[in-house]
């Protein structure tokens, strides 16, 4: 099998709706997909439908955010239950907090002089009930001619530890194992910071994590042996995948993947 286990779509800071995911995969060669949106489950059924006589499994997920001394965590959530009370208390937590958060990060940024609008974030992120992120913000400062390119949005302004940036400061990361938990899912770690590792791991896996995000595109052949070490030395599963936003970020869908050798204990806890 060839599997993609993180994609987002225009629920959170995707640019395709879940119908162009499932083409977009099935044009791919895929054989699976985990739609991942942050925080919010809204694509998961619509892509599950327009999969529907495509031979390709959508596995239902979710990343959900986190805040550890200042960082974002992301801990993916799958095999979750979209609709179950846990994401949906979690989803309107977030939508507000978000909201929040977003401002925010417009004012710092309109302090610096920087001429940016909450108006303009939601047009970008496609109306008032979308889950608010900052690759949103970003495309609003490159159309601005604030920047040039996305990465230059994050390098300059809010990037973490840069300027107008704010954690998303939803809950700590075992609440967010905890939700996942809730929502009768498998916790991973996505894209695990190499210097939190030694402290925070040994907290996320008594909280109940299961597996971390071992295989991405950027990650060299060292990186992916370090991190299936880790996850020997701590019993959890691996997982992988493209952290999927557009072609423009990520080149076509299909272009990485695992396979299900890397990811089998992963397929296993959720019975495929």
């Amino acid at each position: 099998m060839r599997l993609d286990l993180h994609v987002h779509t225009v629920a959170s800071d995707g640019t395709w709706t879940p119908e162009e995911v499932v083409e977009g995969a099935v044009s791919g060669r895929l054989d699976a997909i985990s739609v991942t949106d942050h925080d919010t489950t809204a694509s998961v059924e619509s892509a599950r439908e327009a999969a529907q006589g495509r031979n390709l499994l959508v596995i239902p997920g979710v990343e959900l955010s986190s805040t550890w001394e200042g960082r974002e965590i992301h801990i993916l959530g799958y095999f979750i239950d979209p609709a179950s009370p846990a994401i949906i208390e979690h989803q309107a937590r977030a939508t507000s907090l978000r909201n929040a958060r977003m401002e925010g990060m417009v004012g710092r940024l309109r302090a610096q002089g920087i001429d940016v609008t909450m108006g303009a974030v939601r047009a970008v992120a496609g109306g008032d009930d979308a889950i608010l992120a900052r690759p949103h913000l970003a495309r609003v400062l490159v159309s601005a001619g604030h920047v040039a390119t996305l990465a230059e949005a994050f390098d300059r302004f809010i990037g973490d530890r840069h300027p107008a940036f704010l954690p998303t400061a939803l809950q700590d990361p075992v609440e967010a194992v905890d939700v996942v938990r809730a929502a009768g899912g498998v916790a991973v770690w996505a894209h695990p910071l190499a210097d939190a590792i030694p402290e925070l791991l040994p907290i996320l896996v008594r909280g109940g994590l299961r597996g971390i995000e071992v295989y991405r595109p950027t990650s060299s052949a060292g990186h992916v042996e370090r991190l299936l070490s880790v996850a020997l030395s701590q019993g959890l599963v691996a997982s992988g995948g493209s952290d999927w936003h557009d072609p423009e970020r990520n080149g076509p869908l299909g272009a990485f993947f695992v396979t299900s050798d890397d990811v089998g204990g992963l397929l296993d806890e959720g019975e495929i």
